[in-house]
C-alpha cells in the first residue's frame, strides 16, 4: 500500500539518526513522500557538526546521501511565503515549504512553533514523530514492521534494542509496536 501524501520534515526530526533511519525507511517504501527546505537541511548540517560533533564529512555524505535518495524532496521558490506565516520565526521556512508542496502535515518535535492559528488556514497538520509514526503504523502494520526488522539487522541490533533506542523518541509508537508483536 502506497500513501503518497507529502510531508515536510523538520530538522530536529532529522538528527536523530535511529529516528531518521526509520522514517526515511517510510518513505523509501512510500508511505509518505518527504519534503524540506534548504534551511532545514542547513540546520540539520549545522546541529550535526557543532552539537553532535559529526566531522564536516559525515554530514556532507549525509547530505549527498538525502538528496541522491530524496532527489525530490527539496523544496524550492517558497521564500515569497514566509512573509505571510505567522508561526515561530525560525520555523517559518518550513510552513511555507509545507504550503508550497501542498503538504498535508508537517512532522517536529517543535509543535509549539506551529500553532493552529498559523497552520489552519492552510489545512496542514503538525504532528509530533511519535504521532506521525502511529499513523503509518496503522496504514501498513506488517510493512512498518519489516522496515523495523530490516532496520535491526543492518545496524546489528535485535528489534527489541532498535525499539529501546527509539523509545525516548517515540514512546507510543514503540509500546504500540512491542504490544503488537508481544515484546512487552
Amino acid at each position: 500500500m502506497n500513501a503518497d501524501f507529502p510531508a515536510v520534515l523538520d530538522a530536529c526530526i532529522l538528527v536523530p539518526a535511529a529516528l531518521r533511519d526509520t522514517i526515511l525507511r517510510c518513505a523509501e517504501r512510500r508511505l509518505f513522500l518527504p519534503r524540506w527546505s534548504k534551511e532545514t537541511l542547513a540546520e540539520l548540517a549545522r546541529t550535526l557538526q557543532h552539537k553532535l560533533r559529526r566531522s564536516p564529512q559525515q554530514v556532507e555524505h549525509l547530505l549527498h546521501e538525502l538528496n541522491a535518495h530524496f532527489a525530490d524532496a527539496l523544496v524550492e521558490n517558497y521564500e515569497p511565503l514566509m512573509g505571510i506565516v505567522t508561526n515561530d520565526p525560525g520555523d517559518r521556512h518550513v510552513l511555507a515549504a509545507a504550503i508550497k508542496c501542498g503538504a498535508e502535515a508537517i512532522v517536529t518535535f517543535n509543535v509549539k512553533h506551529f500553532p493552529d492559528t498559523a497552520t489552519d488556514r492552510w489545512n496542514i497538520e503538525i504532528q509530533h514523530p511519535d504521532e506521525f509514526l502511529v499513523h503509518l503504523y496503522y496504514l501498513n502494520p506488517d510493512l512498518i514492521v519489516h522496515i523495523l526488522h530490516e532496520q535491526a539487522a543492518f545496524i546489528g541490533k535485535s528489534l527489541s534494542e532498535l525499539l529501546s533506542i527509539q523509545k525516548q523518541g517515540t514512546p507510543r509508537f514503540v509500546q504500540l509496536l512491542s504490544d503488537s508483536l508481544g515484546l512487552s
